[in-house]
């Protein structure tokens, strides 16, 4: 099978970089002159500098040249996924999807195989998430990830496909479990970073973490879930990561917020949008999931921090 990655962002390019240093492969950007521009200088100058693309990557901005691999890697931002499936759907009509975003859709709560399913039905799904830098993965770092596929035959398939001698991949058939764990270890790492950037101390992190990752459980195992999926790389695994490297954007997020500074707009952050969708979602289904609510209200501007960390510590008293 071959393989084509559609998004020229740092982890899109990161994923180009380690698969074509195993075989020809494909690497997508919307932008016509910016892919000419990386053909050339043979690196992502804006993402990833320094990091040359091997020779087996090609990049393109063709479509139809992009989607004639069998194997197609979506690193598209969450909140645009929905629209880039209707996009080009007929051009992924029978081809293998694999996800490589992490979230809850704002406006419906689901996560990414749920949209694939719903937008692409003539299509087969996976989820690849994880602990997870581009720039280790473009280095070469070791990087352990979880490829999520209910088609457990097609898994085995990917797994071959997609492992590296540096990216080791391990499979689940739990895509439920492996979905939420990417998605909802972003809100966390949001609560913590705004924990750091307000001088609450490290004890306080470790604290937050560690009842983030009792909500992301509760949530998660209401909705089918299986519970070893959360306490892997995929859950807990990736929630450690998130949240305590200020190379995350989500972290980068609540350390602005902790600190009272802004942030910049363009930036993505796939748990400001996972938060608010987290947040009804719990309230839809009489969840409680404390830190969830005060990230939302902290993002909507209904909570300041001294607000937010009060309602926390006020709760009542209980049994781990």
């Amino acid at each position: 099978m071959t393989v084509a990655v559609l998004g020229s962002g740092a982890f899109g390019t990161a994923l180009a970089i380690t698969l074509g240093q195993k075989a020809p492969t494909l690497l997508w950007s919307r932008d016509p002159h910016q892919a000419a521009e990386m053909q050339k200088a043979g690196e992502n100058a804006r993402r990833l500098p320094g990091r040359p693309l091997p020779g087996a990557v090609t990049v393109t901005a063709d479509m139809a040249l992009a989607s004639s691999a069998d194997v197609l890697l979506l690193t598209v931002p969450m909140q645009q996924l929905r629209q880039f499936l209707k996009e080009h759907r007929a051009a992924f009509k029978n081809k293998v999807l694999v996800a490589c975003c992490k979230g809850m859709e704002l406006e419906t709560g689901l996560g990414p195989i749920d949209i694939m399913v719903q937008v692409s039905p003539e299509t087969s799904h996976a989820l690849l998430t994880g602990p997870s830098f581009a720039s280790d993965i473009a280095a070469g770092l070791p990087t352990g990830l979880t490829l999520a596929c209910a088609d457990d035959a097609l898994g085995r398939r990917l797994q071959a496909l997609l492992s590296t001698p540096a990216l080791r991949l391990y499979r689940s058939q739990d895509v439920i479990g492996a979905s939420l764990g990417g998605a909802l270890k972003n809100v966390i790492a949001i609560a913590c970073g705004t924990v750091m950037g307000a001088g609450l101390g490290e004890s306080a992190r470790a604290a937050l973490l560690t009842r983030g990752f009792a909500e992301m459980q509760r949530l998660a195992l209401h909705r089918g879930a299986l519970p070893d999926t959360l306490a892997g790389l995929s859950g807990f695994g990736d929630l450690v990561l998130t949240c305590t490297s200020a190379q995350s954007r989500n972290y980068r997020l609540g350390l602005s917020i902790g600190r009272g500074e802004g942030f910049d707009a363009s930036v993505t952050v796939e748990g400001a949008a996972t938060a608010q969708a987290a947040n009804a979602l719990a309230q839809e289904l009489a969840l409680d999931l404390p830190i969830t609510s005060a990230v939302a209200g902290l993002l909507e501007k209904r909570l300041d921090v001294t607000e937010a960390m009060t309602s926390l510590l006020s709760r009542a008293l209980k049994e781990e």
